[in-house]
This record gives C-alpha cells, structure tokens and sequence, in this order.
C-alpha cells in the first residue's frame, strides 16, 4: 500500500500515474495527515467495479437458491443455449 501526501498529486502526477498503471496498485492520499482519497489506474478500477457487480449477481443468486427460487437444471440450461445458438445461426 502507498500513502502519499495530497500534495504529492499536484507536484507528482505522472510518478502516481506510472506507478498505479504499472502495479495496479491505488495510491492513498492523505490530507493534514488523515485519508482523503484513493487513485487509481481506469483499467484496474474497470476490472474492480465488474468483481463487484459479478459478487452482487453471485449474492443475489445464492439468496434465492437459499430462498427455496427454482432455477433451472443443467439439462434446462444446456438446451437454452443450443437453442439461442441455433437461432443465432440461422439469422433470427
């Protein structure tokens, strides 16, 4: 973890910039010595907020297997796709 200083951001831009595209890693700002902000390279916050919407859909899915939802078997699932497939295939 890098903490920096929120100065740091103003005087060293493109340093914080390089370092959080070449690590992946955010870099914490602190402002009169407590946290302020968390920068962060786009691609690695991109790759964060679809983990986190992946984990919701996981949730939400494992609360309604613990609900008693039905949801469909594997066999269900499998003529699903071959369907979407061979209507795929076919232009429609």
């Amino acid at each position: 973890m890098t903490i920096r200083p929120s100065a740091a951001i103003r005087n060293n831009y493109n340093d914080i910039s390089n370092y959080c595209k070449s690590t992946g890693e955010p870099v914490y700002l602190t402002k009169n010595g407590e946290g302020d902000l968390v920068v962060m390279d786009i691609e690695a916050f991109s790759r964060r907020e679809k983990m986190l919407k992946l984990r919701e859909e996981l949730i939400a899915a494992e609360e309604d297997r613990l609900a008693g939802k039905s949801g469909y078997t594997v066999d269900e699932l499998d003529k699903m796709l071959s369907d979407i497939i061979t209507e795929a295939g076919n232009g429609a």
